[in-house]
């Protein structure tokens, strides 16, 4: 298991490291063929969570970005802790389906790359509808991408101001979810050691992409990035479908 731990992450940081996301999604998925969403999730946790504050402060936009986004990270922490029972309740065994068409949404709308506007006059209340949409899903499957991540790309972000955006979008989501998993005692010390692991490669496979981002095509290895999760995600949704 520590194996399949160390070669996922390797794996979704080294995509990280190309195109500057998809670390939970990529692991999230990649980890569901193998366990429950619920277990993928406290191996995913820290990993995400060094990596994202790593994010949150690589740049200058951190007090903008606050002021501008605060209904979207207030929704979606405020409902992650509330939802938070989702993945570990009545339903959790439908958490795998769930993710499927999750990865095959994230997959849909980038390979067609659909793009949304969001006019400033709007940006709030329309962020608090999508935090708070975004945190239950969130709380029942771990990923964190639909519907914040259209929503983020909607409101005129900067490149790098985007990049910033999102560390501090999924910083506020990853600790959510971790304080949800330590307070039902999900998140102990007998995660340390994957958790460990998962660092330790993520960060591994973080350096190898970003030393390869410089001698390739990201936008061709996005392309291909999101084919490969279109088929993990109808992988997930058959074979969960199939169990049932």
């Amino acid at each position: 298991m520590l194996f399949l731990i160390a070669a996922v992450f390797g794996i979704a940081g080294f995509v990280k490291g190309v195109i500057g996301l998809g670390l939970p999604t990529v692991s999230m998925g990649l980890l569901a063929v193998a366990m429950t969403p619920l277990q993928a999730l406290t191996i995913v946790i820290v990993p995400a969570i060094v990596t994202n504050i790593w994010q949150t402060f690589a740049g200058p936009y951190l007090p903008s970005i606050l002021c501008r986004l605060w209904p979207l990270l207030l929704g979606t922490g405020f409902a992650i802790w509330e939802a938070g029972a989702l993945m570990a309740g009545p339903y959790a065994r439908y958490a795998t389906i769930v993710l499927g068409f999750l990865l095959l949404i994230y997959a849909g709308l980038g390979l067609t790359r659909l793009q949304f506007r969001t006019p400033p006059r709007n940006e709030k209340w329309v962020g608090g509808i999508v935090g708070l949409l975004t945190g239950v899903i969130s709380a029942a499957t771990g990923v964190q991408v639909i519907p914040s991540m259209p929503y983020l790309q909607s409101i005129g972000l900067e490149k790098d101001e985007l990049v910033q955006a999102l560390g501090v979008f999924f910083t506020v989501a990853t600790l959510a979810q971790a304080f949800n998993l330590t307070s039902v005692g999900l998140l102990n010390t007998s995660t340390a050691l994957p958790g460990l692991v998962a660092l330790g490669t993520a960060f591994a496979g973080m350096f190898a992409g970003q030393v390869v981002r410089k001698r390739m095509d990201p936008e061709g290895f996005r392309r291909w990035f999101l084919i490969a999760m279109l088929m993990l995600g109808i992988y997930l949704a058959a074979s969960a479908l199939v169990s049932l």
